[in-house]
This record gives C-alpha cells, sequence and structure tokens, in this order.
C-alpha cells in the first residue's frame, strides 16, 4: 500500500505545483486568515478550462489541505519536499517507466520509514490457533472484573493527570519552501 500512496503522492505534487505562490494571508481579522488564489493558479498555469482541475479547487477537501499545509511556519513533511524540490524529476520520468516505478519505490521506502521510525523493533503476528483448538477444555475463564477497582484506577489516574503539566507536541516547525513558481509548469 506504500507504492499505491506514493502514486498518489506524486499525482497530488504535480497537480498542485506551486500552490504556495498563489497563497494570500489576509491580516484584517483577529486571527490571520489564508486564503488561495484560484484564478491566478489555473490561469498561470494555464488550465482556465479544466473542469476537473476547477472542482478539485473548488471541493472542501481542498480548502481543509489549504488551511493546514497554508501556513507558512509548519512542520514540513515529505509532500512538501516533493512540491519544492521534486516537481522537475517527476516531468522528467514521464517518458522512462523504470525510473519512475524506482522514484515511486524511494518515496514507499520514506513513507514506511515515517511510519516505523524504530526497525529494531520487530513486531510478530499472533500465531493462528493448531487445528483441534476450540474442542480444548482445559482453557481457563477470563476472571470476572473487579468494578470497584476499575473505579478506583481510573479515579487514580484522573487526579494524576489533574495535576501533570500538559502534553507537549514535538514537531519540529520550519519555514515550508515555496518550491518553482506556478508559471514554470505548463503541464496539461
Amino acid at each position: 500500500d506504500k507504492e499505491v500512496r506514493a502514486i498518489f503522492l506524486r499525482l497530488f505534487a504535480q497537480l498542485f505545483q506551486g500552490y504556495r505562490s498563489c497563497l494570500q494571508l489576509i491580516r484584517i481579522h483577529a486571527e490571520p486568515v489564508i486564503h488561495f488564489h484560484k484564478a491566478a493558479f489555473l490561469g498561470q498555469r494555464g488550465l482556465i478550462e479544466n473542469d476537473f482541475l476547477t472542482k478539485v479547487l473548488n471541493g472542501m477537501a481542498f480548502a481543509g489541505f489549504v488551511s493546514e499545509r497554508g501556513p507558512p511556519f509548519r512542520a514540513c513533511d515529505l509532500f512538501d519536499e516533493l512540491v519544492a524540490f521534486e516537481v522537475e524529476r517527476i516531468k522528467a520520468e514521464e517518458g522512462n517507466p523504470p525510473k519512475m516505478i524506482k522514484h515511486v519505490r524511494e518515496l514507499a521506502e520514506q513513507l514506511f520509514k515515517n511510519e516505523n521510525p524504530n526497525p529494531h523493533i520487530a513486531f510478530q503476528k499472533v500465531p493462528r490457533p493448531t487445528e483441534g483448538s476450540h474442542l480444548r477444555v482445559h482453557i481457563l475463564p477470563f476472571p470476572w472484573i473487579n468494578e470497584c477497582r476499575v473505579q478506583e484506577l481510573l479515579q487514580e489516574g484522573f487526579a494524576r493527570s489533574q495535576g501533570a503539566p500538559p502534553a507537549i507536541r514535538g514537531d519540529k516547525k520550519c519555514v515550508v519552501p515555496a518550491g518553482p513558481p506556478v508559471g514554470m509548469s505548463n503541464c496539461s
């Protein structure tokens, strides 16, 4: 599934290439609002008549995308690197399937590493039960749960969490790379 995700990652990197140059930060409200200038994006890419891309840009999913990925200072990820630095490589690989497959596999490997940061921790699969195991009668039943003890443990945990400092997420924030401007890409 990582290779399928890598293919979609490449597709969206090509589709939204240069989107950062069409973001506008509006500061007239109490909290800044990020606006995406759709007409400029479509016009600079020469895709004003493209019905599919127009519908994608008008969708709620894209509005969520802009609100999450619009801030200029946030934690960056693989998608940001692809949009900023790899779009030319993706274009060059369009006519060369072996290179394209190699790049997809590299991306899939990066996705796997992102989700499994500690490769030395091996997860063992649960073994299948042996044949006839359901007929065994010597298996002890699951013990009854003491409801009072469960309530006590919940109260203790709640009391400890009230006095604990709030958990701080460890995302390292950085300046998001802008990538090439929209006008440089003339893909259809």
